[in-house]
């Protein structure tokens, strides 16, 4: 029996940290930002409905999508961005699901889900179990400034633009709290993994 784990967080939470030590443990990670990126790339299904919504505006001379043209369409246009996600969306559904089903037949005792916006997009569907990776709201701010080189107000914009990371932990099976030493995030990570049985690791 396979376990599927979604595994999210929230801007500078310290969740690629945690998907990384997983990686390193031989544990398949599925990201959904990947598989995002993925998905419209030239010759993908969705690549040609995109074209079909958006013309041939957001093309690049290479052929690729202009993911700035793009994003600034769909980030001034409400209508525009429930298109693009209508269309992308799906796609990624597909194909991280492909990817739990090989997994699966490989006989695979964990396999992560990394979201993003797991609880946002209403996904747990896709998973089992789910982990937070938790900042406090102060740790994450001075991280996410340090690491982007943002201003105050732009951190906190960026921070703002998403569901807080204090509503999703009622939400969330298990918590990594990320405030501390990257040992510390590890050592409840695989105490986490023990608890629901999985020790091959």
């Amino acid at each position: 029996m396979s376990l599927v784990i979604g595994l999210t967080g929230g801007i500078a939470s310290g969740k690629s940290t945690v998907s990384n030590m997983l990686k390193e443990m031989a544990v398949t990670v599925i990201d959904a930002d990947v598989e995002a990126r993925l998905a419209v790339e030239k010759g993908e299904p969705a690549y040609q409905e995109i074209l079909a919504g958006f013309g041939d505006d957001i093309v690049l001379p290479s052929g690729d999508i202009d993911r700035v043209k793009l994003g600034s369409i769909i980030f001034h246009n409400a209508e525009k961005r429930q298109l693009l996600n209508g269309i992308v969306h799906p796609e990624v559904r597909r194909r991280m699901n492909s990817q739990v089903e090989a997994a699966k037949e490989r006989g695979e005792q964990v396999i992560v889900l990394d979201i993003p916006l797991l609880f946002e997009s209403k996904l747990t569907h896709m998973v089992e179990k789910t982990i937070l990776v938790y900042v406090d709201r102060d740790i994450q701010l001075k991280r996410l400034m340090e690491r982007n080189n943002l201003s105050l107000e732009e951190a906190e914009a960026r921070i703002k633009s998403q569901m807080p990371l204090s509503d999703k932990v009622p939400l969330a099976d298990a918590v990594i709290n990320n405030n501390g030493t990257i040992t510390e995030s590890k050592k409840q990570l695989i105490e986490i993994l023990i608890g629901w049985g999985i020790t091959t690791l």
